[in-house]
């Protein structure tokens, strides 16, 4: 078993996560989502984040809207929806509950 592979999994399934994270203040574009990513160390492709965001907009959690750019096309800006901020409190509470339930898990005995 590859240990990469494993790693890939682990940050597959916490991206959801992140990415609603990322987005509960403020809106943001999909470079700006994959910088914030990328400065965690959580290195993702574009061809990730997208199926997965229109997976997020076409469940209801995440909105989008055009805004005109300075230096290049429009960009689109997405944004948590009210059902997105009620999930995303809802993860918040499961992630705490499973790294506390992970920690008691992994943690060294003492001998």
């Amino acid at each position: 078993m590859k240990i990469e592979n494993t790693k890939a999994q682990m940050r597959k399934g916490v991206l959801e996560y992140c990415i609603l994270s990322i987005l509960k203040d403020d809106d943001a574009y999909v470079a700006e989502i994959l910088e914030t990513l990328k400065d965690a160390k959580m290195l993702v492709v574009e061809g990730t984040i997208y199926p997965l965001l229109t997976r997020l907009k076409n469940a209801g959690l995440l909105s989008y809207r055009w805004e005109e750019s300075t230096s290049g096309p429009p960009r689109k800006y997405y944004g948590l929806t009210e059902t997105g901020q009620l999930f995303l409190k809802e993860l918040n509470t499961t992630w705490d509950e499973l790294r506390n339930a992970v920690n008691v898990v992994t943690k060294q005995k003492k001998k």
